[in-house]
């Protein structure tokens, strides 16, 4: 018989679980929010913490809200749809608050996370496994702490034509009977479903393949022509390895263009199937202007963007500094990004092929004054940091998806020199547990 038990919730946790206490013991519980009172069935003991099932919910939180999308207490897609906007704002800056705190060890007020009027459909790219079950083709994000799949035609977080794509997509892959990959048995043909919306509808519909050719493949890209008369481009991306990477190194355009346009600010940026590129474009042009702001250009400044991607913050930073370099290890990128700079017309951005640590030192006499840094979530190396110290630049602009890295990095700095001056979260990411954070280091004298 399951062991039931009544908790009283005190916080979330960074993956937006609800917290509380029971036998001394840390209690998570998905669905629950701080201040509920909830019965719940203990599904995991473990020594140091507890895992329950939400039962039943006594005693609301005023924040709590019915989610609009029907699978959402199933999907792991968002995990915060149940608690109103305004208060994932606020929560999403106390997860920064925290992290700062706790692992950083650092001091410095942490702003009011500045968030969207509408939170809805807001995501220009999708990219989505692919499964089967006995009715078919399974397309959708994976259920929590799972690899099942949550079947899915719309999903609200999404820009609309990304629904269609995956519609038109699921339609046509059913119709030659392509086999979804089984990543147990190494087998099948595709993987996941990715989907891209840019500039005045332009849409990019990559199919990921474990085979290097798509069987029937000129009659699917006819099919899905017709199926959606407006796609600017259909692409194969093929991931022959036996991992959890979503996409592989080799890009076969099968119709159109290899990139599409989209929009950030004022600038045009040219996309491919692999390039890093926000995916809400409204917030990133928030997040680019807080990075400009806190580098506090002049003019006069020589910057470096240190994971430049497609250049978006490296040309957004150039047309107010003396000089702008992006360093960027994807060739792809780096070519995106160069085109970007001709098509908006930036003649003072460099654009550079190769691992930051191993480039920047080149730059030593270039004299740099701010550096710019946007990793991935693993935050920077430690051999990157040192890096950044030594070129010491007047200011360091961290721009980071990860609060507990970005702590762990800021705590760093500080030892190699680096004082945090402010930090602001920009929520690139509604309904979901995930923040972005700007934050201004200065070099302390």
């Amino acid at each position: 018989m399951d062991e039931i038990q009544t908790i009283a919730l005190e916080g979330l946790t960074s993956e937006g679980q609800g917290v509380g206490r029971l036998d001394g013991l840390t209690v998570f519980v998905d669905g629950g929010l701080p201040g509920e009172r909830v019965r719940i069935s203990i599904v995991e003991r473990k020594k140091n913490y507890v895992v329950g099932r939400l039962i039943e919910i006594i005693e609301p939180s005023s924040d709590r809200t019915v989610p609009r999308c029907p699978l959402a207490e199933k999907c792991g897609g968002c995990q915060l749809q149940h608690l109103n906007y305004a208060a994932q704002l606020h929560w999403k800056r106390q997860q920064v608050v925290d992290a700062i705190e706790r692992i950083g060890k650092i001091r410095a007020e942490v702003e009011p996370t500045r968030g969207m009027s509408d939170p809805w459909r807001y995501r220009n790219k999708m990219q989505f496994p692919v499964g089967r079950s006995k009715i078919g083709l399974q397309i959708g994000c994976f259920e929590k702490k799972t690899h099942s799949i949550v079947d899915t035609n719309e999903c609200l977080i999404q820009r609309r034509e990304n629904d269609e794509m995956l519609r038109a997509a699921r339609q046509v892959l059913e119709k030659f009977n392509i086999q979804a990959y089984d990543e147990d048995r190494h087998r099948g043909v595709i993987r996941h479903v990715m989907g891209r919306v840019g500039l005045n509808g332009e849409t990019m519909l990559v199919l990921v393949t474990a085979l290097e050719r798509l069987p029937n493949e000129k009659q699917i890209v006819l099919a899905l022509r017709k199926e959606l008369p407006s796609v600017t481009s259909i692409q194969q991306n093929i991931q022959k390895f036996r991992n959890n990477v979503i996409l592989g190194r080799e890009t076969r355009v099968l119709y159109g263009s290899r990139t599409i346009r989209d929009r950030i600010g004022d600038l045009i940026f040219n996309i491919s199937a692999r390039s890093f590129f926000q995916v809400n474009t409204m917030q990133a042009a928030r997040l680019y202007e807080t990075a400009i702001e806190f580098a506090q250009l002049t003019g006069a400044e020589t910057i470096v963007d240190a994971y430049c991607g497609t250049g978006t913050i490296t040309l957004s930073m150039a047309r107010r500094a003396r000089k702008a370099i992006g360093i960027e290890i994807v060739s792809s990128a780096i070519s995106d990004a160069k085109r970007n700079a001709r098509e908006n017309n930036i003649r003072n951005a460099e654009f550079l092929l190769g691992d930051a640590v191993e480039i920047l030192p080149r730059l030593k006499d270039e004299g740099v004054d701010v550096i710019v840094v946007d990793p991935p979530r693993a935050g920077c190396d430690r051999r990157v940091l040192e890096t950044f110290a030594a070129m010491e630049p007047t200011r360091i602009v961290y721009v980071s998806c990860n609060p507990a890295t970005l702590a762990r990095d800021l705590s760093i700095l500080s030892t190699l020199g680096f004082r945090t001056k402010k930090i602001r979260p920009v929520d690139m990411f509604p309904m979901t547990s995930h923040v972005e954070v700007v934050t201004l280091l200065e070099l302390h004298t």
